[in-house]
């Protein structure tokens, strides 16, 4: 006979339940966590105390609410994220969230994929896939992000060059990857910044500590999903292709 022999059930890998079941797609750690602590999740038959119990994935049986779930279909949509909105699945302060925009929408568990600060509009991803979720969001691997800001001023060269050779702010050095100025009015102008990575409020912190304020930001496209025609507020599933290609 050829081929690898079967992993052994010693060294299958162990993570935590709540991790576990975040992995499958059946809903965040944070849901997954609570879930444990109400009492509704069970391993091998026996009810789970601690949300970071290990467990083995495909080995071991988890069931909660008392059913055993198959794995959630692994699926991407994309918003266009309105102004006013906070990317959470509940505020603390009360505040209007993106998962306004699914209300009525019979949808899978989805976790935002990288974040749009409240004042914010545009591209925003979602997806129960935690794995295609990181890869898409790793700095060093992931796809550009693309910006069209509005900005409190008429830009120069001088400008552009600055951003993208970069300023610090609060200890970090922000740098776009490349931008562009894309119109200008009398006494404002359209930029186009592209991102390789996408650290909090880097577009305004980086303006900000070149004097130079933001009017608005909108995202329009990761690598080469583009925003198009897509209605404020509106979204829609991602294909397979589209997935892959990210």
């Amino acid at each position: 006979m050829t081929g690898k022999p079967p992993i052994s059930a010693s060294k299958t890998p162990r993570h935590g339940v709540a991790r576990t079941i975040s992995k499958l797609g059946w809903g965040s750690r944070t849901q997954a966590a609570q879930w444990v602590r109400e009492g509704r999740v069970r391993v091998n038959g026996r009810v789970a105390r601690d949300a970071e119990l290990p467990v083995r994935l495909g080995l071991d049986r988890i069931d909660i609410d008392g059913q055993q779930r198959e794995p959630a279909r692994r699926v991407a949509l994309m918003l266009n994220k309105p102004s006013g909105l906070v990317t959470t699945v509940k505020d603390e302060r009360g505040r209007a969230t993106v998962y306004s925009c699914f209300a009525d929408a019979a949808l899978p568990w989805l976790a935002p994929v990288g974040r749009l600060d409240k004042a914010s509009e545009g591209l925003l991803l979602f997806s129960n896939d935690p794995a295609w979720a990181a890869r898409v969001t790793d700095p060093g691997t992931g796809p550009p992000k693309t910006y069209h800001v509005q900005i409190d001023r008429l830009p120069d060269a001088a400008l552009l060059a600055a951003l993208e050779r970069g300023a610090p702010s609060n200890g970090e050095h922000l740098k776009a990857r490349s931008a562009r100025c894309l119109r200008t009015g009398d006494k404002n102008a359209w930029l186009e910044i592209v991102l390789d990575e996408g650290r909090n409020r880097q577009i305004r912190r980086l303006l900000e500590a070149l004097d130079v304020s933001v009017l608005r930001l909108v995202r329009v496209a990761i690598g080469s999903l583009t925003l198009g025609a897509l209605a404020k507020g509106r979204w829609r599933m991602l294909t397979q292709k589209e997935m892959d290609s990210l």
